[in-house]
């Protein structure tokens, strides 16, 4: 270590003169005393090679040092997709995401720029929760896997993207599904109905449908909407005819000297093959 370098580390007493002495030295960078600068090639072979060694944490320095020392070279567009995924790899979600964003921004024609946003897309995905909680992280990342599927329709993260929207829409339905029975539990049906409803109306390809057609058959019964609770049992038997949830409606349906029935009129007879998402 340089004498230079000492003066700068050994603390307040000697540090005044120091920079005095920077100052008057044809004005060196003193930045370049603290942090030496390193080709940017050298950098991020560096860090990718900490990254197949799975030494995250130190691939993520690296690529960041990239991205700080060499700020407009080709190596720092690559930098900054390498260290969302980095980011992502370690559960540092919120760090992922806002490269990833970054990197679509400022790149969106780029070969990468599909992938930066795939990953925007897992860092939501990973962070789903419960159904019992907010659904928030399920919003938004369908929103960043939809801008997958429509913005790079050929990338090879297309497929993928899809299977996880349709993981979050399901967990948006059970979400729904959730709500809604704890309002049939209390007797409030207007309100509960409201939310079965949406199920089938916007959910309609999820494996919640089934149960949200058997429940607005026991929430309209139980509001007196005998009709509307025998389309809502027609529409379950037309598409699950074979389903637990149909026999319970039957029956149900049954013990009040009623059987299932489709109503043209009914907004069940608008949703035609929606149900089933064929």
């Amino acid at each position: 270590m340089t004498a230079r370098k000492i003066a700068l580390l050994s603390g307040l007493a000697v540090l005044p003169l120091s920079l005095g002495a920077c100052a008057s030295n044809d004005d060196i960078d003193l930045a370049t005393y603290v942090e030496q600068t390193e080709p940017a090639d050298q950098l991020y072979n560096q860090g990718l090679a900490n990254l197949n060694a799975g030494r995250l944490n130190e691939a993520s320095k690296k690529f960041e040092a990239v991205d700080r020392q060499h700020p407009y070279s080709e190596y720092a567009r690559k930098s900054m997709v390498m260290g969302a995924f980095t980011n992502y790899r370690q559960g540092r979600y919120e760090e992922a995401i806002n490269q990833g964003k970054r990197y679509v921004q400022l790149y969106p024609s780029s070969e990468d720029a599909a992938y930066a946003q795939y990953i925007v897309g897992l860092a939501y995905f990973r962070q789903i929760k419960d159904v019992t909680q907010d659904q928030k992280e399920s919003r938004r990342a369908i929103e960043a896997m939809e801008e997958v599927t429509q913005r790079w329709p050929d990338s090879e993260y297309v497929e993928d993207a899809q299977a996880k929207i349709r993981f979050a829409r399901d967990q948006l339905a059970g979400k729904e599904m959730q709500v809604g029975r704890y309002y049939l539990e209390r007797r409030e049906y207007i309100a509960a109905a409201k939310r079965f409803r949406y199920v089938v109306e916007v959910y309609g390809n999820t494996r919640h449908v089934e149960e949200a057609l058997a429940r607005l058959t026991e929430t309209y019964l139980a509001m007196g909407l005998a009709t509307e609770a025998q389309s809502a049992a027609a529409a379950l038997g037309q598409n699950y005819p074979d389903s637990q949830w149909y026999k319970d409606s039957y029956a149900l349906l049954q013990s009040g000297g009623l059987e299932p029935r489709a109503n043209p009129g009914s907004w069940l007879s608008k949703i035609g093959s929606a149900i089933t998402g064929t």
